[in-house]
């Protein structure tokens, strides 16, 4: 069984694909740790959360945002967040993403 969970429509982002990829990330979050403040300005992203509860505190949003087992958010243009687990477990991600390959990319670069 093939299910779209979710899609971002990439002729309304700002994406030019030449040295770009597509990529898809396992990120696990230990209690207390962070995904660090970014912007999904040129990476629009699925993330989706396998085990585990995160909090997003996105720039457009008061209060967290509160993202379960089983959920997928959709970052695109205009997204600026960082997420926290405030939970007891590890918090287990998958993120697709499109990523500007850059030639020099920092290894620590989101």
């Amino acid at each position: 069984m093939d299910t779209v969970l979710a899609s971002v429509d990439l002729s309304k982002e700002k994406v030019n694909l030449q040295d770009h990829l597509l990529r898809t990330r396992k990120l696990v979050i230990q209690p207390g740790g962070i995904v660090p403040w970014h912007s999904h300005e040129d990476r629009p992203a699925l993330i989706s959360v396998i085990s585990g509860t995160i909090e997003e505190y996105a720039s457009n949003c008061s209060v967290p945002i509160v993202h379960k087992a089983g959920e997928v958010s959709v970052e695109k243009s205009g997204v600026q967040h960082w997420w926290k687990n405030t939970g007891k477990t590890p918090v287990v991600l998958l993120s697709s993403d499109v990523f500007h390959d850059m030639p020099k990319a920092d290894a620590h670069m989101m």
